[in-house]
């Protein structure tokens, strides 16, 4: 429902304006409108088709990971932490397993594998939950890291990147937001945690809890120190880290498909076949709302918005040069289609600003929360919650840590 007011709001916000601009002496503004939602229709159209080929080969290198035991690999990583913060989980219930690999899945990218294992893991926990009606603690738990979204392989967005810098032939790396996205989803989390076990007064200070923290909190700050101290050196470390670590995960994973004796190439086709499916269901969204921030955007709405913002940071800050990626960051708890929108909006016509520090922002901005109402409305609905307690609360407070790391990292890559 929200998301149909935003998608309306566009248009009638662009109609508005445009009757005031037309009133004082502006008699091409409707035309632009006009021209502006054709132009993007056939854009939304062309990247969707050229994301269905990089989508595909991703699902079908991830299903290979998936039947080879990725997933289960990562259970058991983390099974012993996700003990202690669950501590109203019964040690052998079955929820366990499908949150663990829930977050795994989101993890590799497996958008399609996710959901449904998420749906699965909310289930599981309503049959432990006293008051079917009231979020549980572990369910406002699970949803927010969840939404928080930490990422190991964001997927779609590097696909949509190499499918636009494919089509309008830009030279550069499409991964190069690889590293980014990976820094600012693990502090989005590891808000998310903090936040909630507060207001469940959980002792994130236990031995088990601090080993994995300390262990990925030091891998993360290394690699920050590391970089801040060798900024000439971000671009080429960013390009050369991301490409090897994407290729030895495929290479993870071909290995594991081989232990297990799979046919990888039957496996990959499956796997393609589903990719093909996602890419074309993406096609109607992609479509509906690069129209819509199309002629938000040729009415003159968006650059009145985003120098509203400006002025405002401006007070406070001498570099605003973030502000121009803020809309992605609004839209994103609110639909992952409309924040796709945006971030594809901000590249600029034929693409020419996805290279900048924009273009690049919002990229890491679109991988860097999860879509928090929609999960929210989504997995709480399924099992029947009505009170939700304070599970939006801490949720968009991840997503904020999130966008505010995003931000920061971006500086320090391409500051």
């Amino acid at each position: 429902m929200v998301l149909n007011y935003i998608w309306v709001g566009f248009f009638i916000i662009a109609f508005l304006v445009a009757t005031i601009k037309t009133f004082m002496g502006d008699v091409t503004v409707f035309s632009e409108i006009t021209k502006a939602i054709f132009e993007r229709a056939e854009l939304g159209f062309t990247l969707s088709l050229g994301l269905t080929g990089v989508m595909a080969l991703w699902l079908g290198i991830m299903r290979i990971g998936e039947k080879g035991g990725a997933i289960k690999f990562l259970s058991r990583l983390v099974a012993p932490l996700f003990s202690k913060l669950f501590p109203e989980i019964p040690k052998d219930h079955p929820a366990q397993g499908s949150m663990v690999m829930n977050f795994s899945a989101n993890m590799l990218g497996l958008d399609n594998a996710a959901t449904p294992l998420g749906l699965k893991a909310m289930n599981e926990l309503q049959e432990v939950n006293p008051d079917k009606e009231r979020a549980s603690n572990a369910q406002i738990l699970f949803l927010v890291l969840n939404t928080s979204g930490l990422t190991l392989i964001p997927t779609s967005i590097i696909a949509l990147r190499a499918t636009t810098m494919e089509k309008f032939d830009i030279v550069g790396n499409p991964t190069d937001i690889f590293v980014p996205i990976l820094i600012a989803t693990y502090f989005s989390t590891l808000a998310g945690l903090i936040i909630v076990s507060i207001f469940q007064k959980i002792n994130l200070f236990q031995k088990t809890v601090m080993a994995y923290l300390g262990t990925a909190t030091a891998l993360v700050g290394g690699l920050v120190w590391y970089l801040s101290e060798h900024k000439d050196q971000i671009e080429t470390i960013s390009s050369v880290a991301s490409g090897a670590i994407i290729f030895s995960f495929i290479i993870g994973f071909f290995i594991l498909g081989i232990r297990k004796k799979l046919n990888l190439y039957e496996e990959f086709i499956e796997g393609a076949t589903d990719g093909f499916k996602v890419a074309v269901k993406i096609i109607p969204y992609l479509i509906a709302m690069l129209c819509a921030i199309g002629a938000f955007t040729a009415s003159g709405a968006m650059q009145f918005f985003i120098d509203g913002l400006g002025y405002v940071f401006s007070l406070f800050l001498s570099d605003t040069r973030f502000v121009d990626a803020l809309p992605t960051a609004m839209m994103k708890p609110l639909s992952g289609g409309g924040a796709r929108g945006m971030m594809v909006e901000s590249w600029g016509h034929e693409a020419v600003n996805i290279n900048s520090f924009v273009g690049r922002l919002t990229s890491t901005l679109q991988g860097s929360t999860e879509t928090t109402f929609y999960v929210l409305a989504v997995y709480f609905g399924s099992v029947g919650i009505k009170n939700t307690r304070y599970a939006v609360v801490a949720g968009l407070f991840a997503d904020l840590v999130g966008i505010i790391a995003a931000i920061v990292v971006a500086y320090l890559f391409w500051g």
